[in-house]
């Protein structure tokens, strides 16, 4: 009896701590990521090298940024690409997958061969699989970003029978106002919050002039992923190194816990030269002030 109320006490304790400090239970601060997309030529050339090449930058994170159900994981069936990545000593918890809707014939979308894109995440180990972009044909109404939600839902359903998270990432023309509202909201309102969360990237967050910490505040733990990108201060806002723009990564990083936040990775998209040089000067920054 002694030992029951003594344990109890403790999980009182600790369930007190977590609604007065979100923090106390945050991500496991070991991982930085990198999004593959950021390096996608020397992935489509040689993605074995490369990836040992990101493992030696110091990144012990990857997402991919490519997959279908007929070329797999960069032309690799999940478990040599699953070795792969063992053998660098990394881990790629999460995945970009189109929606499918505006191109209906290929394979291991959210519209087409789901089931098996899943099954394949599941192998390798993937834990969020993240619709990654919305074509332009695939945007159009809130009705139709409504019909999209249902899709996520239904989507979600899938994974979460795999022990897979679905997430959606945002850029900016989810922030665009229809008959006064933002499609953002109408995805993240009108999907189950349980079974699809979001993958916030603050480079297109900042670029649509929103402000994520309030989007936490708003729906907390709504966001296990983000992105992490820069920008410049240039009038044209491109993306830069993390740490030589104007994004207060700081700031943000202390709100990580209300955010749910459990795994992020650095992005740029576009980079003044060799995309290694840019993602060294990202790992340097963010191992040094935000980790």
């Amino acid at each position: 009896m002694t030992s029951r109320r003594s344990f109890l006490k403790t999980t009182s304790v600790l369930s007190a701590g977590l609604l007065v400090a979100p923090n106390l239970f945050a991500r496991n601060k070991k991982y930085i990521g990198v999004q593959l997309y950021t390096v996608r030529d020397a992935m489509a050339k040689d993605p074995t090298g490369t990836l040992a090449k990101v493992a030696q930058v110091g990144f012990n994170s990857v997402e991919n940024a490519t997959y279908t159900g007929t070329q797999k994981f960069y032309g690799m069936a999940p478990a040599e690409y699953a070795k792969v990545l063992k053998d660098n000593g990394l881990i790629n918890p999460s995945g970009h997958y189109m929606l499918g809707e505006g191109m209906p014939t290929t394979k291991g979308t959210i519209i087409n061969e789901w089931q098996k894109a899943v099954d394949d995440a599941a192998a390798v180990g993937i834990k969020y699989m993240v619709c990654a972009y919305l074509l332009d044909s695939e945007r159009g109404t809130l009705s139709h970003y409504k019909e999209t939600a249902d899709k996520l839902n239904k989507a979600g359903e899938i994974c979460k029978k795999a022990g897979i998270q679905l997430c959606y990432h945002n850029h900016d023309f989810e922030f665009i106002k229809e008959d006064g509202k933002l499609p953002y909201e109408i995805l993240l309102n009108s999907t189950d919050a349980k079974l699809v969360k979001m993958e916030m990237d603050l480079y297109w967050m900042y670029k649509a002039k929103q402000d994520p910490i309030a989007m936490f505040n708003r729906y907390p733990g709504r966001f296990p992923l983000w992105h992490v990108k820069d920008m410049d201060s240039t009038p044209k806002q491109m993306f830069t190194e993390v740490g030589n723009g104007v994004i207060p990564f700081k700031d943000i990083f202390k709100h990580a816990g209300t955010a749910g936040m459990q795994y992020f990775f650095n992005e740029q998209d576009i980079c003044p030269g060799d995309p290694f040089d840019s993602i060294t000067k990202s790992y340097s920054y963010i191992k040094k002030n935000l980790v």
